[in-house]
């Protein structure tokens, strides 16, 4: 893989907004496999359809790519995600940090796109109710 290709990859990610939904096709095959700790999902239609529920969710989506390890066709991005959620504390800036696999085609497509991030500490752990029984769980089970 080249490093023109992972820098369109991170380039897409980086600067991704409502009106790219309909470009995903360009970036991802045609049956790419897509998978985070919310969804699992196959295809350019469903792949398009979580990034669009995620900006129908998110107000100020960023990825900001920290790193990148390229090897043959498979890529490995660790990024930061900063967003407001709109239904909860719509002016607080959330952080999640994570990293992204990813195994491209002979076209330089995603074909295969597997999210790592801890959804427990990023993102549960903050919620008001929620958030204090993890911590209670934590400390029982450290």
């Amino acid at each position: 893989m080249s490093d023109a290709v992972v820098a369109r990859i991170v380039a897409f990610f980086e600067h991704i907004a409502p009106g790219d939904v309909a470009r995903i096709g360009e970036v991802y095959a045609s049956d790419a496999y897509f998978r985070d700790p919310f969804n699992d999902v196959r295809g350019v239609a469903e792949i398009a359809r979580v990034y669009a529920h995620m900006f129908e969710q998110l107000d100020d989506c960023r990825f900001a790519v920290t790193g990148t390890v390229a090897q043959g066709d498979d890529a490995f991005l660790i990024w930061d995600f900063t967003f407001r959620i709109k239904r909860w504390r719509p002016a607080e800036v959330q952080t999640i940090h994570g990293a992204s696999r990813l195994k491209l085609t002979a076209d330089g497509k995603i074909g295969y796109h597997r999210d790592y991030w801890d959804a427990a500490e990023e993102l549960y752990a903050k919620l008001p109710v929620i958030g204090p029984v993890l911590k209670l769980l934590r400390r029982s089970l450290a």
